[in-house]
């Protein structure tokens, strides 16, 4: 396991998230782990969403690499 991370809240956020985390049955450390991580996987995704898009756009804008994905093709559903 990493080594741990010290947040400094405000009062009244403190007390929303204990909140929520007493709903949801589980202690302040695994709710902020769990906000935490959701977080970092929507992060990845944008960054993965922004650089298919930049692909894209170079392919658009550009002879060759449009003449490899003419070559190549594009994976389908089918692949393995």
């Amino acid at each position: 396991m990493s080594p741990p991370i010290s947040v400094r809240l405000d009062e009244d956020v403190r007390a929303e998230l204990a909140a929520e985390a007493s709903a949801r049955g589980v202690g302040l450390s695994t709710l902020l782990r769990d906000i935490a991580a959701d977080a970092a996987r929507a992060a990845r995704r944008s960054r993965i969403r922004a650089a298919s898009e930049a692909v894209a756009q170079h392919v658009e804008h550009s002879a060759e690499a449009s003449a490899y994905y003419d070559f190549w093709g594009t994976p389908g559903t089918d692949a393995v």
